[in-house]
């Protein structure tokens, strides 16, 4: 029984991809693009997990939580870049004590 929710979970989450992905190639805005590479990533994250419950396994359980982290810091990053332009930006602080 399980095995074939993980199955129906699988095939579903790569349904989820396909789309995420054709919103990538075909989005209308770079927001639509930042927006449908996040998803890829959480989609991506949620189809690691369903074959680490298939196969049984923990051993992807670290893979989950660093590719988490990247998707975070890379759809951070990119949002970052549609509001101000650049990134990082360069260090023209003054102290005001």
């Amino acid at each position: 029984m399980i095995d074939n929710i993980l199955l129906a979970a699988l095939v579903l989450i790569g349904i989820a991809i396909l789309g995420c992905t054709y919103r990538l190639l075909r989005g209308p805005s770079l927001s639509d693009r930042i927006a449908s590479l996040d998803t890829l990533g959480i989609c991506t994250l949620a189809l690691i997990a369903a074959v680490s419950l298939k196969y049984n396994t923990q051993v992807y359980f670290d893979v989950i939580l660093v590719l988490g982290i990247l998707t975070f810091i890379g759809t951070v990053a990119l949002a970052r870049y549609i509001e101000r332009g650049v990134v990082l930006e360069s260090g023209d602080r003054t102290n005001d004590h």
